[in-house]
């Protein structure tokens, strides 16, 4: 794995299938800050909480002119079953293969009653306009994460 990414670092590329039949790519975002979330699967609740979240918060991310997207492994289908079911407005993104979670150091060992597994570190990056990370939240805990991003997003 890549050393750890730290604010300040340059935002690794990325392009990966959005929801909607979309391509969502940081070359497409350059120029504006964005928001990029890891979370591990769609429709779980710790994940659902997590989307609703920032789903409530777009207008607020918009007035800031920051685009919110949230990459989990799930496909596209899967990501559009996901935000119709419970009226998403943020982009959600497809990493089937992690190469971008991979990037961003979130495909991780995680252990489960004891046993052993690869999976999505539930991560949160603020990135600005120049591609530059600003902010970085690991190991996500979900109530109060959004306003703490927002913040920080209000700093920019």
């Amino acid at each position: 794995m890549a050393d750890e990414l730290a604010p300040g670092d340059r935002a690794p590329a990325f392009k990966m299938a959005g929801d909607g039949g979309a391509t969502i790519s940081s070359s497409a975002l350059k120029g504006s800050p964005f928001v990029l979330y890891f979370y591990p699967k769609d429709d779980t609740s710790g994940c659902t909480k997590e989307a609703i979240a920032f789903s409530d918060a777009k207008r607020k991310f918009d007035a800031l002119g920051i685009v919110v997207v949230g990459v989990s492994r799930d496909g596209a289908a899967s990501h559009d079953r996901f935000k119709s079911k419970h009226k998403l407005k943020i982009a959600l993104a497809s990493d089937p293969d992690i190469k971008t979670a991979e990037a961003y150091g979130v495909w991780v060992e995680k252990s489960l009653y004891g046993r052993k597994y690869m999976g999505m570190e539930r991560a949160t990056f603020l990135v600005d306009g120049k591609g530059v990370i600003r902010n970085i939240w690991r190991k996500v805990k979900v109530p109060g994460h959004v306003e703490a991003v927002l913040v920080a997003a209000k700093a920019l």
